[in-house]
């Protein structure tokens, strides 16, 4: 497909879960980045309350739109009117711009993954700062902490049968 299309299509979904998230006030949304680990995993499935600034805290992982892109980022700081929120990938080596508090579209009350239901912690453990800490330096590490985590949690079902 052409690129400017999939750009177009992607944005026009991006709005369409807007609206669903204005109009219902909660969220589903399935992550394909990594820009989250170890917190959150390509495949998880995201639920989103629809949020305001005010009920925002530093830590907290939050949805936010930029140019009709979601991004899910953890707040990193916001000044004291919450005006400005700065984010940061717990995976990325720099915070995000700052966006305004009409960007942000609403905060992750609880991660999705296989058969478990995660509600996000406002601080990685030590090991979880470790592996974001290789993510954020090599983008290559970030691929290789996937594969294997994709490995150790979808394991491939093989059988042997002698006939």
């Amino acid at each position: 497909m052409n690129p400017a299309l999939q750009s177009d299509a992607h944005a026009v979904r991006c709005d369409l879960a807007a609206e669903v998230l204005r109009s219902s006030g909660r969220l589903r949304l399935r992550v394909t980045g990594w820009s989250m680990l170890p917190a959150v995993w390509p495949g998880d499935t995201l639920l989103i309350d629809r949020s305001d600034a005010d009920r925002v805290s530093e830590g907290d992982v939050v949805l936010f739109a930029r140019e009709r892109r979601f991004f899910v980022h953890r707040v990193v700081k916001k000044n004291s009117e919450g005006s400005k929120i700065l984010a940061r990938g717990d995976a990325m080596p720099h915070p995000d711009p700052p966006f305004a508090q009409c960007d942000l579209m609403g905060k992750v009350s609880v991660i999705l993954r296989k058969d478990k239901c995660i509600v996000p912690r406002s601080r990685l453990s030590f090991a979880e700062r470790v592996i974001s800490a290789l993510a954020q330096r090599s983008a290559v590490a970030a691929r290789a902490i996937v594969a294997v985590h994709e490995l150790f949690h979808n394991p491939c079902d093989v059988s042997l049968s002698s006939n």
